[in-house]
């Protein structure tokens, strides 16, 4: 059971669930019969499991050196070559699982997976390091709207790639300056811990209102109360970084925030023009 545990906290649980969650209930909003829902979320499952398990046990050695007992490669409670093929079948698994949803949606998951494990090495210690991020989490809408046999729109990407980039910012804070010690120099490093919440801020708010003003016609009225509660969310995370710079309340405030705005999207009638 120790070692089960240890797998699963190494596959980065939280940001894996809620990513495959936007992907089943995108699909699910979209009227995709529940095999298409299945295989999409199984894609993205399998694309989020290959990144956390590959980030893992690239990191280790950063890990064991600041003491982060809580990585379980770097504590020494599973063998980084165990995390690499854990990751490498689970990369292996998503290319597959990928085209069930039709061939340009496969590819797209491909995109989106190469794109992410370029950010676990070796963009994330580069000035764009947020490209990555930026990339797979736009063609995660793009994936599912497509294995719907639709065509995404543009403001949808352009939200995906904002929220994106703004949980990249926000997911470095708490190991800023462990990851400055271990030599990391990716873009949130170089503008600092205040710069970094400033762009995280402005980057989710943002994908919020593309999500709002993207399709044709006036926002609708939910979107006030969206935007207001994101707001509280993501002051809620604000607050906590401040009390604890560790903290890992703000990256799950992003998730939070990107639930909220996919729920706003199917309530909101998912107009894809």
């Amino acid at each position: 059971m120790s070692v089960a545990r240890s797998i699963v906290r190494a596959s980065h649980p939280e940001p894996a669930a809620a990513v495959t969650a936007v992907a089943a209930l995108l699909s699910f909003g979209l009227g995709r019969p529940w095999p298409g829902v299945v295989a999409a979320a199984a894609t993205v499952l399998a694309s989020q499991l290959s990144i956390g398990w590959i980030n893992d046990a690239l990191d280790a050695p950063r890990d064991a050196l600041v003491g982060r007992s809580d990585k379980p490669v770097a504590s020494g409670a599973l063998s980084r070559r165990l995390v690499v093929v854990l990751g490498t079948c689970a990369a292996l698994l998503c290319a597959v699982l990928g085209f069930l949803s039709g061939m340009t949606a496969g590819f797209v998951a491909l995109v989106a997976l190469v794109s992410a494990l370029l950010y676990d090495w070796p963009l994330k210690s580069t000035p764009v390091s947020v490209l990555p991020y930026a990339v797979s989490f736009a063609c995660l809408p793009a994936f599912v709207v497509l294995g719907a046999g639709l065509d995404p729109p543009v403001w949808l990407l352009f939200a995906g790639g904002l929220l994106g980039a703004g949980a990249h910012f926000v997911n470095t804070l708490p190991d800023l300056d462990d990851d400055v010690r271990t030599g990391v120099r990716g873009l949130p490093h170089l503008i600092g811990r205040r710069g970094s919440l400033g762009a995280a801020a402005v980057l989710l708010l943002l994908a919020t209102v593309f999500l709002a003003f993207g399709p044709p016609g006036p926002p609708p009225l939910l979107f006030w109360p969206t935007l207001a509660v994101a707001l509280i969310v993501l002051s809620a995370g604000v607050f906590a970084m401040r009390r604890n710079p560790r903290s890992r309340v703000p990256f799950l405030s992003v998730i939070a925030v990107a639930l909220i705005d996919v729920v706003f999207l199917l309530v909101s009638g998912l107009n894809l023009e």
